[in-house]
C-alpha cells in the first residue's frame, strides 16, 4: 500500500488524479487543497468515504503545515497540481499565480527536501516528487505545423505560463542542485467531467444550455490539442510510478480543434440531445470578440516519449470524449448548478480558454 500526497487535489486535474488513484484499491491518498473559487470537494464525492482517502484543507506555502504533514502521513511521493491556472485571471491578477504557482512550489520544494533527507534505505530511493505542468510553458507554435517536445525551449506568453515555467525551473534546480528526486510532466488543454464552469467547455456547454450568448475570442481560429481529464489522470500515475527520475514527459491528446470547431462541436451535441425551440441551432448564438492580449495561436504536444517509453496512449477521442463530457453536465446539474448561481458568474471569463 503506497501513500501518495496530492496537491490541489480538490481541482479538475487533482480531483480525477483522487478518484484514480482511490479507484486502483492500492492506494492511500492524502489530498491537500486550499479551496480556493476552483476547488470544490463535490468533484470528490464518489471517494469522500473511502477509507484510503484523507482530506486536508490547506495551502503549499504554509512551510510547518506542509512540514508536519509530510511527517505524519510519510508519503511515498508528493503529486504537485496545486496552482493558479487561468490565464484570464492571469492578467487581471499576476501576483496571486506568483505567490501560488512560484513561491508556493518553492516552499513545497523546501519541506519535500528536508522530508526525503530524512529517508533511508527503500523509503529514500524509491520517493519521487512529481511536478504536473502545461504545454503553455512552450509559448506558441505556426498553424502550419511542428509540435512540443519535451526539448522545446520555454517561451512563455501570459502570467500564468511565465509562473509555471518558473516553477517548472525550480523543480529541475532541486533536482540538480539537491538531487531531490523529481519527475516533471507537461499537459494539453484537458477537459472532462468536474471541469469548472470558466474554461471554454464546460462554459460553452452551460451558457448554450441556458440560450446564452457563446463569445470567441477573434474568430476562433487558434488551435488547441484536447487530452480527456481521465485519461490525463491515467500518465500521471505513469510518470509518478515508472518514469525516470529528472525526466519530463509530454502529454496530450493527439486531438487538434480550432476553439471555433470546439465551441460548434459542442453547440451540435447539444442540439441533438436537447433540441431547442423554434427551428434555430446553438450555433446562432456565437458571438466573436476581440481578442485577449497574448493569445497564443496554437499548442500542439508531441506524446511519443511517454507513449514510446512508459506504455501510456490516450483512450479517449475527441469525439467520444466530448460526447461524455456533454453528457455527463447534462446529467449532473446538482454538481454546477451551485457554481453557477452562487461563487460563480461566468459569461465574462473563460471565452477561449487555453
Amino acid at each position: 500500500m503506497r501513500t501518495i500526497l496530492v496537491t490541489g487535489g480538490a481541482g479538475f486535474i487533482g480531483s480525477a488524479v483522487c478518484r484514480h488513484l482511490i479507484g486502483r484499491g492500492d492506494t492511500r491518498v492524502i489530498n491537500l487543497d486550499k479551496l480556493t473559487y476552483a476547488g470544490n470537494p463535490a468533484s470528490l464525492t464518489t471517494i469522500a468515504g473511502s477509507p484510503l482517502y484523507h482530506f486536508v484543507e490547506g495551502d503549499i506555502g504554509d512551510a510547518r503545515l506542509v512540514t508536519d504533514l509530510l511527517g505524519a502521513m510519510r508519503p511515498d511521493a508528493i503529486m504537485h497540481l496545486a496552482a493558479e491556472s487561468h490565464v484570464d485571471r492571469s492578467i487581471d491578477g499576476p501576483g496571486a499565480f506568483v505567490e501560488t504557482n512560484v513561491v508556493g512550489t518553492f516552499r513545497l520544494l523546501s519541506a519535500a527536501l528536508d522530508y526525503w533527507r530524512g529517508l533511508d534505505g527503500a523509503a529514500k530511493a524509491g520517493f519521487r516528487f512529481h511536478h504536473v505542468s502545461t504545454d503553455e510553458v512552450f509559448g506558441d507554435l505556426p498553424f502550419d505545423g511542428g509540435a512540443f517536445t519535451e526539448e522545446t525551449p520555454y517561451d512563455p506568453s501570459s502570467p500564468y505560463s511565465a509562473s509555471k515555467a518558473a516553477s517548472d525551473h525550480f523543480v529541475r534546480a532541486w533536482h540538480a542542485t539537491y538531487g531531490l528526486p523529481v519527475v516533471l510532466s507537461n499537459c494539453s488543454n484537458n477537459y472532462g467531467p468536474y471541469h469548472f464552469p470558466e474554461k471554454l467547455i464546460p462554459l460553452v456547454i452551460l451558457n448554450a444550455l441556458e440560450g446564452k450568448q457563446l463569445p470567441v475570442y477573434g474568430r476562433g481560429a487558434n488551435v488547441r490539442d484536447w487530452l480527456h481529464v481521465e485519461d490525463h489522470a491515467r500518465a500521471l500515475d505513469q510518470v509518478m510510478s515508472v518514469g525516470a527520475v529528472g525526466e519530463s514527459y509530454n502529454i496530450g491528446g493527439n486531438e487538434e480543434r480550432t476553439n471555433l470547431q470546439v465551441v460548434e462541436a459542442i453547440c451540435d451535441l447539444l442540439d441533438q440531445r436537447v433540441p431547442p425551440a423554434g427551428g434555430r441551432t446553438r450555433r446562432d448564438l456565437i458571438r466573436f470578440v476581440a481578442d485577449r492580449p497574448g493569445h497564443d495561436r496554437r499548442y500542439a504536444i508531441d506524446a511519443s516519449k511517454i507513449e514510446r517509453e512508459l506504455g501510456w496512449r490516450a483512450e479517449e477521442s475527441f469525439a467520444s470524449g466530448l460526447a461524455k463530457t456533454v453528457d455527463w453536465y447534462l446529467d449532473n446539474r446538482w454538481w454546477w448548478a451551485p457554481i453557477r448561481d452562487g461563487r460563480y458568474a461566468g459569461d465574462r471569463l473563460g471565452i477561449a480558454a487555453g
